[in-house]
């Protein structure tokens, strides 16, 4: 594990649900920051709230202590007390209904077993200067997206240029079979 603790706060938006949607994610260990948002076309809230934690546990490079800080219910009940219910009935739920958006829970699951977490929740929209953050760069993931389907949108390669050490800032590996994802960072100092 790494010294200290990183602190990872997570949001997603949907501009109708389904709809265009963004995730935001404010990563912070040792006074610095680093910043991810991403968006696609067609998806859901609840996707979104998935995809915010998911991009920033595969942002670590390496094993964590992490405190992650999400506002979504949906997200904090699904990995601290429903998943491993739904591993042990084959992703079914407890009325035996698949899981829905199980493709997103089983990526969370993988990167979340790579550190030891905290699982945080916190209430949305409530002034918590973290979650605010990451409000603010899920939207950014929005507007993103709409600009591109406008044909406003710069590719995040040039927007956001690589910092040292950084070896991308601009995926469009499906992620979840629904679209592609755009994905954006920028690292404060």
């Amino acid at each position: 594990m790494s010294d200290g603790v990183v602190d990872i706060f997570t949001d997603g938006a949907c501009k109708g649900n389904p709809g265009v949607g963004g995730w935001g994610a404010l990563l912070r260990l040792k006074g610095k920051e680093r910043e991810l948002f991403g968006g696609e076309a067609h998806t859901t809230n609840n996707r979104m709230e998935l995809m915010g934690a998911i991009a920033a546990l595969e942002a670590l490079t390496r094993p964590c202590q992490v405190r992650l800080h999400t506002d979504s219910k949906y997200v904090h009940q699904g990995i601290t007390t429903w998943l491993a219910g739904w591993k042990r009935s084959g992703w079914k739920t407890a009325s035996r209904k698949p899981v829905k958006n199980d493709d997103l829970w089983r990526r969370l699951d993988g990167a979340a077993a790579q550190h030891k977490i905290e699982w945080i929740w916190v209430k949305g929209h409530a002034g918590h200067e973290g979650n605010e953050c990451a409000d603010v760069l899920a939207n950014k993931g929005v507007e993103m997206i709409l600009g591109q389907a406008n044909g406003h949108g710069e590719d995040n390669e040039s927007a956001f240029p690589q910092f040292p050490g950084e070896t991308t800032g601009h995926s469009n590996k499906p992620a979840s079979g629904r679209g592609s994802e755009q994905i954006a960072t920028r690292d404060l100092r």
